[in-house]
């Protein structure tokens, strides 16, 4: 067999290998879940493992406390947030029929006196609407802890989910190098040079991204919380931490946030300083991510454009459910290190240079 046709034969195998996987990976959404979560935070709890392991703490004892942290952290701030974005909802249902009074007298002579439109609402109406569902949006608890008991099944799926994700991630992080070996020791010898650049170049944009976006993320919460809480809003901890959370998203976080921030400071019925430190907040908020945080924190050099990461949501979401949204950021920054790699390939080929176009090679690729 000549070689040639040995290297047809082998991309061949490859790309139907990759095609299998894919195709297995959605048939098998369903369940991957859990392992999906527990992959993507044992990838972004890895450099603190060893961090302690190079201070001689033992891997197994460094993975247990690093699970043990992240896990108390997410159970601190469900603590936190939760009740409390439950108890700020409940306050703003009240404070709706004041909205449409404060409409009725400031916001309708406007829209009259400039535009010509006779726009009136109902607020004693809207109060009666309220008042006659309070009572069963207040069972909303028990309603959801009754369908939880009567699917037992869903409520067993959850719990094992919840005990799954931490023993996945201790095995993923206690067998990382050994893992890392395996997948070396594979690849064949004439390859390995090259695939361990574009593995590295992978792990520096995936690292880059994820790592830096969770710090931006609990940076961006902080500030939105502080500046919201001295602009005097009343909501301002779980909108700052929700605008916080949701940032990765470009433009819904800052956006959502936002819309959240102005609705609060309207019901709070306390005139301008409420809405002038909000939009003074948000927007010292836009300038320090766009030119502090992001570029030195996440890095400009990924290239992962604030289109394509809402395409690549949206299309991983629609393809592979809730594991496709987990994937599609990390899938996405090695289909663009493996789309440079094409691109680079296509510049020095000779088809693209000509039969004359050889000696030009080197300057392409500059």
């Amino acid at each position: 067999m000549t070689a040639p046709r040995a290297h047809r034969l082998q991309t061949v195998a490859w790309t139907t290998a990759g095609l299998a996987f894919a195709v297995l990976f959605w048939l098998l959404g369903p369940i991957l879940t859990p392992f999906v979560i527990a992959a993507v935070f044992a990838y972004i709890c890895d450099p603190a493992v060893n961090w302690m392991v190079a201070r001689r703490v033992p891997r197994p004892l460094a993975v247990l406390l690093v699970i043990i942290a992240l896990g108390l952290a997410l159970v601190a701030l469900a603590l936190i947030l939760v009740p409390m974005v439950y108890r700020e909802g409940v306050l703003l249902v009240r404070r709706l029929p004041d909205l449409v009074e404060m409409f009725n007298a400031q916001v309708s002579p406007l829209l009259m006196a400039r535009l010509g439109i006779d726009l009136q609402l109902d607020a004693a109406q809207f109060r009666q609407l309220i008042a006659e569902n309070w009572t069963s949006a207040q069972d909303i608890v028990p309603i959801v802890l009754g369908h939880l008991k009567a699917g037992g099944m869903a409520l067993l799926g959850l719990v094992a989910n919840l005990f799954l994700i931490p023993l996945v991630m201790f095995y993923l992080l206690q067998e990382w190098p050994r893992i890392l070996d395996e997948l070396q020791r594979i690849v064949p010898r004439p390859w390995l040079e090259r695939t361990m650049r574009i593995i590295g170049d992978i792990d520096s944009v995936m690292s880059e991204f994820l790592r830096g976006q969770l710090s931006v993320m609990l940076i961006l919460a902080v500030f939105y919380s502080l500046g919201l809480w001295f602009a005097g809003l009343n909501f301002a901890l779980p909108v700052g931490v929700l605008t916080g959370l949701l940032v990765f998203i470009p433009y819904v976080g800052f956006g959502g946030g936002l819309i959240l921030a102005i609705l609060a400071a309207l019901l709070q019925a306390e005139g301008w300083p409420p809405l002038v430190g909000v939009a003074v907040v948000y927007g010292l908020g836009q300038l320090v991510e766009s030119f502090l945080l992001t570029p030195y924190l996440v890095g400009e050099r990924i290239g992962l454009h604030p289109l394509a990461v809402i395409f690549a949501l949206m299309a991983f979401g629609q393809l592979f459910g809730f594991v496709g949204v987990l994937v599609a950021l990390p899938v996405s920054a090695a289909l663009l290190v493996g789309l440079r790699e094409m691109r680079g390939a296509w510049l020095a080929s000779p088809v693209y240079l000509g039969k004359d176009g050889h000696a030009a090679a080197d300057d392409v690729k500059q």
